[in-house]
């Protein structure tokens, strides 16, 4: 195509794409790199027991990780560059707070590489280091890991698996490699509070690691709802954005957050309806709850609130939208389990399993209960007994 007369040639004005040869060989040898340390938390004392180390390129115009390892892994560099960011990561190792736990992300077709090995040799002891094996590619034999990773084991370091619940691995991961931490996928997390299916298979999760001597650590908690979640189903370890952003070593968490973690409930058999309330957003008009699933399409449903924060209704967006206030069923946060579902039983057909409005005992709003969760709660008690 001949250019418009005046016009800049075919090409003129295109970004030039990065020189990755001259860019990985800098971040080979530590130059631009730095490391940022995500906080674990101990769901029971509601403290910081561990930190994630996280690979950053401050030091260059790409700053994604995903981008340079995706690179690294095309030009041939892979090892070379995880090496680097180990070393990165363990320069701050010494300062470690006393009685937590550092893990570092290393893919498992590169724990035999002689790049990674090195930095073990380098560190000796290897106590309080967690090596979590991600997925990003397949493993096509466990027998080729097993010297590794019993060297790392014997130098103190302990083993977890990345991302259970997602990629290609599954169970299969899990069986093969008896990992001492298994980190829950974020996809398993999202929602966990409105999803009885990823409830369920999280508890399954829990299981197996308690029989396998190992701990469940959910990544990716974005919300008070999904925080809340995993408290009541027993998770011992969290992190996520709710609870704290990757930073410079070595950050707390919010003291309020803690607090209420640390007085939490312990988990126990689930037989009041305080065992299953939940948070629900709330308005103090059907306006103002259809206004509310207008800013949130996702929102499911919102409690309507009447004088002195007294609960009215649960509505849909639906009846939101019509106006239309149907008084919901209101139980006290001590109500049996069993005795509330026989209640629920009374309603007319069409509001059946609403979820009820649970009150304290001053009448105010404390929560939603939700069919599901209280029948799911007394089946596990039965089938205990």
């Amino acid at each position: 195509m001949i250019p418009a007369a005046g016009g800049p040639p075919p090409g003129a004005g295109a970004t030039a794409p990065p020189d990755w040869d001259g860019l990985l060989a800098s971040a080979c040898r530590g130059k631009g790199l730095a490391a940022a340390y995500q906080p674990i938390v101990d769901t029971a004392r509601g403290a910081v027991v561990g930190y994630e180390a996280l690979a950053r390129f401050p030091g260059y115009a790409e700053k994604n990780p995903e981008v340079w390892f995706a690179a690294a892994r095309q030009h041939g560099k892979a090892a070379e560059l995880e090496a680097a960011a180990l070393r990165t990561a363990l320069k701050a190792r010494a300062a470690l707070p006393a009685n937590c736990f550092l893990t570092l992300n290393v893919s498992p077709e590169l724990l035999t590489s002689e790049c990674i090995r090195s930095v073990w040799r380098d560190e000796g002891k290897l106590g309080g280091l967690i090596v979590e094996l991600t997925e990003q590619t397949p493993i096509d034999s466990y027998v080729e890991l097993e010297p590794d990773l019993n060297q790392l084991r014997a130098a103190g370091a302990l083993i977890a698996v990345d991302d259970a619940g997602a990629g290609y691995a599954g169970l299969r991961h899990l069986l093969a490699l008896r990992p001492a931490l298994i980190k829950i996928d974020r996809d398993l997390i999202q929602d966990v509070d409105r999803d009885e299916a990823k409830r369920a298979l999280i508890g399954m999760l829990g299981a197996f690691a308690s029989r396998v001597d190992a701990w469940i650590l959910a990544e990716g908690v974005e919300r008070a709802e999904e925080l809340e979640a995993l408290v009541s189903l027993g998770v011992p370890l969290v992190q996520g954005y709710y609870l704290a952003r990757p930073a410079p070593p070595w950050a707390g968490i919010d003291l309020d957050l803690a607090h209420r973690l640390a007085s939490a409930r312990p988990v126990a058999h689930k037989t009041v309806i305080r065992d299953v309330v939940e948070p629900a957003t709330t308005a103090g008009s059907v306006t103002q709850a259809a206004d509310a699933f207008a800013a949130n399409p996702a929102l499911e449903a919102v409690v309507l609130l009447g004088e002195h924060l007294r609960p009215v209704a649960v509505l849909d967006a639906g009846a939101s939208a019509l106006g239309v206030v149907s008084p919901g069923m209101r139980v006290n946060l001590d109500t049996p389990l069993s005795q509330a579902l026989a209640r629920s039983m009374t309603r007319p057909k069409n509001q059946r399993f609403d979820s009820l409005l649970v009150t304290d005992n001053a009448g105010r709003f404390a929560g939603v209960a939700r069919m599901e969760r209280m029948i799911i709660a007394l089946a596990g008690t039965a089938s205990d007994e």
